[in-house]
């Protein structure tokens, strides 16, 4: 009985030893990443939409773009994403485009949000989460405002609580 309990203890004592140093780890080795910040150049990605075409970023410089994180089961995700489209179908001809990144979950769920939804703007899947990565995305929903030259004008966190707000960042945007 004594040598059971030696056991389970010392195994218990490894884990919260592991749990410690991998704490300790992750907390020095984030400041390593390049932080994604505002008057910074936005990281470059290539995600694929729901329609099977690929967006890279970069192939948008010179036109203003918003960057939306989001998921289905996000309820501000869900409010904010009529003002969305609403402002995209203004906006589009005026050098403005509205990528909505999904963080990954499945096509069939993300395509039945979009048909819900009546979405005309890209829908990008971030099947592996590494754009979410690289962005620093957390919590959901999160806005980037792109200006023509790829930097990163404004970052909104939260949710865009007004159609007059999408047009605030669109104006800020503008080409």
């Amino acid at each position: 009985m004594k040598k059971q309990r030696l056991i389970i203890r010392t195994v218990i004592l490894i884990l919260l030893g592991a749990a410690v140093v991998y704490t300790l780890y992750s907390n020095f080795t984030k400041d390593d990443m390049e932080k994604v910040e505002e008057g910074k150049k936005a990281p470059d990605f290539v995600l694929t939409d729901m329609n099977g075409e690929k967006h890279r970023l970069s192939d948008y410089e010179g036109k203003g773009v918003l960057l939306n994180f989001w998921a289905t089961w996000c309820k501000p995700c869900k409010r904010e994403m009529p003002y969305m489209e609403s402002q995209y179908q203004k906006n589009k001809d005026n050098g403005i485009q509205v990528l909505a990144v999904n963080i990954g979950e499945s096509d069939v769920v993300i395509n039945e949000f979009i048909k819900r939804h009546g979405l005309t703007f890209p829908i990008l899947n971030d099947k592996k989460q590494e754009v979410l990565t690289a962005y620093g995305v957390d919590p959901l929903p999160i806005t980037f405002l792109i200006d023509k030259e790829g930097k990163i004008v404004k970052i909104h966190k939260g949710e865009i609580i007004n159609e007059d707000v999408v047009i605030e960042m669109m104006e800020e945007i503008k080409p």
